[in-house]
């Protein structure tokens, strides 16, 4: 059983699709041991208690430097146990120390088709206002693994997803969405329990 720990800061659509997976049993051989947040106020914590999850909050405003926050980050992380950490918009830096011990342990969903739009800066609806402004046709989502830089890990599946004339950042996002991001994380999840399982 693959054992993971999903990582969220706002509501956690994506946190749902994963939820949704695991019930259906199109995320097989999986349980979710936690949900962590680093705000108080994410819909994501009440998904996760709504769907008996244990649900965590870790938030740098409770630590007094960034140094203890990591430090208690890592320390939940532990408890819980995870083989693998599913990042589903966490706009938190990861301590260092966290990439080295779950190496290829660590996976994120990124709602462009990397490279395009991806590192420094973007995230949530920058990436689809970035997109939009660019002028391109055709967007998408990626499910990558995590290094130490930004949008920078081994690229596990992509979905492209086509821009449509009038789209708004909103309207792009929520269509990356439905057809991208909830599709392939889930799918991701599935295939490296699969293969944790051999």
């Amino acid at each position: 059983m693959l054992n993971i720990v999903v990582c969220v800061s706002g509501g956690g659509t994506n946190l749902q699709a994963i939820i949704d997976g695991v019930e259906s049993g199109t995320i097989r051989n999986t349980n979710i041991a936690g949900v962590i947040s680093n705000n108080a106020g994410a819909y994501a914590l009440e998904r996760a208690q709504n769907a008996g999850i244990p649900a965590f909050c870790v938030s740098p405003k409770d630590f007094s430097n960034r140094r203890e926050f990591n430090e208690a980050f890592l320390k939940k992380l532990e408890e819980l146990n995870p083989d693998l950490i599913v990042l589903a918009g966490f706009l938190v830096i990861l301590p260092e120390k966290m990439i080295q011990v779950y190496r290829d342990r660590i996976i994120n969903i990124h709602p462009s088709l990397i490279p395009s739009f991806c590192g420094t800066g973007y995230y949530g609806l920058k990436v689809h206002e970035a997109a939009l402004q660019r002028g391109v046709k055709i967007t998408g989502a990626t499910v990558h693994y995590v290094d130490e830089g930004t949008d920078t890990g081994r690229i596990i599946m992509q979905k492209a997803v086509e821009i449509q004339e009038g789209d708004t950042p909103e309207i792009l996002q929520r269509r990356v969405m439905e057809q991208a991001e909830w599709i392939i994380l889930p799918k991701a999840i599935d295939e490296i329990a699969m293969a944790h399982q051999k």
